[in-house]
């Protein structure tokens, strides 16, 4: 399997996605924002993913490790290393989780929250992702989305949005994603898919997706010649393009102008 891969911030701030890919694995994570709320960790989301994401890699490592389990240590391994934070703030750092894994004759797919996967086969595309969390809180999303971003307005709809988020975040009435319980790996969509049956596949953030997804400005098609004549660099450059045209959110609606982005596009 071939990977590659690039991840670039939205905006001004850190990055905080998270992307590798090695011959046999390609793992996205993507922060979850904390618009400026309590955390009750001193480390930040960068810092919490940028660890995650390699205790992932060095616990799937072992083919015979499931993506569920290697999850499940790698969410203990990175709690450990932080004792001294308030690890039950339900605004712990917290991140999307995708993972695509070729072993043998198949390959493996793991996805926690919105952050997707797609393949690429003779008949088309298949899209795996998991959008619990689109369910929870439509009134407090439509709230935030009737306000341009940058306003104060906007600001805080989004820090109600977020808190009340917070209190259905890795319940069994919410939505899940990686924080400090290693429960939530056991909520994760898995699955495999034969080989033979798979061309390509890219696994994004949803920073990147949204340029099909929420945009509509792009096939997965389309996509996909983006990603084999420039790469992952030239598709996240194309989801910019198409921000700009909208900075204040007017005809796309969203919690920021641009999201940090993150893909790995795997070959065979």
């Amino acid at each position: 399997m071939r990977v590659a891969i690039d991840t670039q911030p939205g905006g001004a701030g850190p990055n905080e996605d998270w992307v590798a890919g090695t011959p046999t694995l390609a793992v996205v994570l993507d922060g979850l924002s904390t618009a400026g709320l309590d955390t009750g960790c001193r480390h930040g989301v960068p810092w919490y993913v940028a660890n995650l994401g390699s205790h992932i890699v060095a616990a799937l490592a072992d083919a015979r490790t499931s993506l569920s389990a290697g999850l499940a240590n790698a969410l203990e391994q990175v709690a450990a290393l932080h004792p001294e934070c308030d690890l039950r703030n339900p605004g712990t750092p917290s991140a999307t989780v995708a993972i695509l894994r070729e072993r043998e004759d198949s390959l493996d797919h793991l996805v926690l929250a919105d952050s997707p996967i797609v393949l690429e086969g003779a008949n088309g595309f298949t899209v795996l992702t998991d959008l619990r969390v689109d369910k929870v809180l439509p009134e407090l999303r439509a709230e935030v989305e009737q306000y341009e971003t940058h306003t104060a307005e906007h600001q805080e709809a989004l820090r109600r949005l977020i808190t009340a988020q917070r209190q259905t975040r890795n319940t069994p009435t919410g939505y899940w994603v990686a924080a400090s319980d290693a429960e939530a790996a056991a909520h994760a969509l898995v699955g495999s898919t034969p080989s033979q049956d798979v061309r390509a596949a890219a696994v994004l953030s949803d920073g990147a997706s949204r340029l099909v997804t929420e945009y509509g400005m792009a096939t997965w098609s389309e996509v996909f010649a983006t990603l084999r004549i420039g790469g992952p660099q030239e598709l996240i450059s194309s989801v910019r393009k198409v921000e700009a045209t909208d900075p204040t959110g007017r005809r796309w609606p969203r919690y920021k102008s641009g999201d940090d982005a993150a893909i790995a596009f795997c070959q065979w």
